[in-house]
């Protein structure tokens, strides 16, 4: 799947293209090496993060690590020219970090976050939602601050989303979150700095279940609502042009005042 990312055919390619806009992949802690492919940008930590269920999937350090990634991201658009950035994600079975994050952080019971990902049923969903229970309570330990869950219970994309959430907010960038697994990144960002939430616009509510629970108990009204269930920063690249489109009307509509229409007329 990566590689169908490095060479232009996957739906975010398609997507980014629509929108005028360039797709960077990252390597922050893929398990399999694939070095060799070109265009990827390497910034590799560890290959794969740990179980969960059996103890923290970082040390501190690899999550600071995976956020400063994002950072570097963020500072290298900026530098660019870029104005606006958006997060996306490949990962496998990482709904499952990210509804654990969401039920630490907001903080909710694990059956409110907890779906059917990429097709569980509902037996499938039971053990799930164990098996996060589980994992939360081997790492109470870790859960008292927002980067030490990170570390504890989430995974590197999603650390790296955190950091370019911050990074993108500490240049006053537009920042597009795409779906649940971003949200998840975007929501220990706003906990480590409660102040980057102004930079970040939530491009659309997915169908995982956990998703409308982070909108509820935070109180954010995506741009879109489509159900969709894809990743990789497809709600996000569809997002940008609803905003710049609102930026263009802002910036270039005339008003009824500049063309000597009475309101209410």
């Amino acid at each position: 799947m990566v590689r169908n990312f490095l060479t232009g055919g996957a739906a975010i390619n398609v997507l980014a293209r629509c929108a005028g806009a360039t797709v960077s992949v990252v390597d922050i802690g893929m398990k399999e090496d694939i070095s060799d492919a070109e265009g990827l940008i390497k910034k590799n930590i560890k290959r794969g993060t740990e179980n969960i269920s059996k103890g923290p999937a970082m040390t501190r350090k690899e999550a600071e690590d995976a956020i400063n990634v994002g950072i570097e991201m963020a500072e290298k658009a900026f530098s660019n020219g870029a104005f606006m950035v958006a997060t996306g994600e490949m990962g496998i079975g990482n709904t499952t970090p990210a509804s654990a994050l969401l039920a630490t952080l907001l903080p909710v019971d694990v059956v409110y976050v907890t779906d059917k990902g990429t097709g569980l049923d509902h037996e499938g969903v039971k053990r799930k939602t164990a098996f996060i229970k589980r994992a939360l309570e081997v790492n109470k330990a870790f859960l008292e601050n927002p980067i030490s869950a990170l570390a504890a219970v989430g995974g590197f994309e999603i650390a790296g989303i955190c950091g370019l959430c911050l990074g993108g907010a500490a240049r006053r960038m537009i920042v597009v979150v795409d779906g649940f697994i971003s949200s998840a990144g975007a929501l220990v960002a706003m906990r480590i700095k409660p102040e980057v939430r102004d930079y970040l616009f939530f491009s659309h509510q997915s169908s995982e279940k956990g998703h409308g629970t982070f909108f509820d108990r935070e109180n954010i009204r995506p741009i879109l609502d489509l159900g969709l269930r894809l990743g990789e920063g497809t709600g996000a690249a569809m997002a940008m042009q609803i905003i710049e489109n609102s930026l263009s009307i802002y910036n270039e509509m005339a008003t009824f005042q500049e063309v000597g229409i009475e309101p209410g007329a």
